[in-house]
């Protein structure tokens, strides 16, 4: 390896993890340097297929990360086993990318947290959309005041998973998938708390539906929450939809609103009397060849370079990630109201 390039690895050789490596090799600054999985063959598979010819394999994460050529690691695994994974990377000191979402608990979200706090490595949570064109646009027509203070937010997750997927046997369950938001459905949080710049304190009024019951927790879920700096919104996640993906943005401003790609801004278009459609890559396929990795891995690797935190790390994510959990506690629970943060026991 390169003294200049950093050594990266990944643990979990599924659906997303050749999206990773694909992004490493296309960063100069990186070499993929180890591969792991549980099954040898499937790290096999995505070392010949992107032709790293001086990547070690590994079925043991405590092996990898004992390979002094390993810097830093993309967690890629099923759901359940993130927080054990990257509380081990803390543990190793090696910086890491983690697939969403970092945990299905209270508990194990808090450790997590604390565990990279007390490490001090560099983190980033996968949620590649911040890294959308179209959505990258809407965040900066935010910031610049197009369409005056936010008072009303709306974003859904709309992604028909079935049989198809290849983690379908564990996704569909609650203790390895988690539920419906946390599966995919966080998505939709993190960008809604990124785009209005606020975090969410309350959780209210969330049902719970769908009509495929191989899951084993309600598929479609619906809820209304509200925002640190006073707006008022509604999140919707949906894993059985019979449709093409659908990933909606709604804001509305004192100013002027956006609705996905299409702007009304009273100051920008002071004569508009209609939507004016930004053109742009939208967030419109949940096929992760289509997700803009490469930009989150630049992301990561210039904040290992600079030392500086990711606006996207696994801090910033705590909140996100209570705003699921209190939508599965609000569904359960018929609708209850919940405050956040959340305490330690659920």
């Amino acid at each position: 390896m390169s003294a200049e390039k950093i050594g990266c690895a990944i643990f979990g050789a599924g659906w997303v993890a050749d999206e990773h490596v694909n992004a490493y090799c296309a960063d100069p600054r990186a070499e993929v340097v180890a591969v792991g999985s549980r099954r040898e063959s499937s790290a096999r598979r995505a070392v010949e297929k992107a032709c790293l010819d001086n990547a070690a394999v590994y079925t043991d994460l405590d092996e990898l990360l004992a390979d002094p050529r390993v810097q830093a690691i993309s967690i890629t695994g099923p759901n359940h086993v993130h927080v054990e994974h990257g509380i081990k990377c803390c543990e190793a000191g090696k910086h890491f990318i983690m697939e969403k979402p970092i945990a299905l608990d209270v508990p194990s979200l808090h450790a997590l947290r604390d565990a990279v706090r007390e490490s001090g490595v560099r983190t980033v949570v996968s949620f590649c959309l911040r890294w959308n064109p179209s959505l990258m646009n809407t965040a900066n027509l935010v910031l610049e005041g197009a369409i005056g203070k936010v008072f009303y937010a709306e974003a859904d997750y709309w992604h028909g998973v079935s049989d198809w997927y290849s983690g379908w046997e564990w996704a569909k369950t609650i203790e390895q998938g988690g539920s419906s938001f946390l599966f995919g459905g966080c998505h939709a949080v993190d960008a809604i708390r990124w785009l209005t710049g606020s975090d969410i304190v309350q959780v209210s009024g969330a049902y719970g539906g769908g009509w495929d019951d191989r899951y084993e927790y309600p598929a479609t879920v619906v809820g209304t929450v509200k925002f640190a700096n006073g707006a008022v919104g509604k999140l919707s996640s949906s894993v059985d939809c019979v449709m093409p993906y659908q990933f909606n943005i709604d804001l509305m401003g004192d100013g002027g609103a956006i609705r996905d790609n299409r702007v009304y801004s009273k100051s920008l278009f002071p004569e508009q009397s209609g939507w004016a459609e930004i053109p742009a890559i939208l967030p419109d396929s949940g096929d992760v060849s289509h997700h803009p990795f490469e930009g989150e891995i630049a992301h990561f690797l210039d904040c290992i370079e600079s030392g500086e935190e990711s606006y996207v790390n696994i801090a910033d994510a705590v909140n996100t990630h209570e705003v699921c959990l209190a939508m599965d506690r609000s569904v359960a629970e018929g609708g209850i109201t919940i405050d956040l943060p959340l305490d330690g026991k659920g």
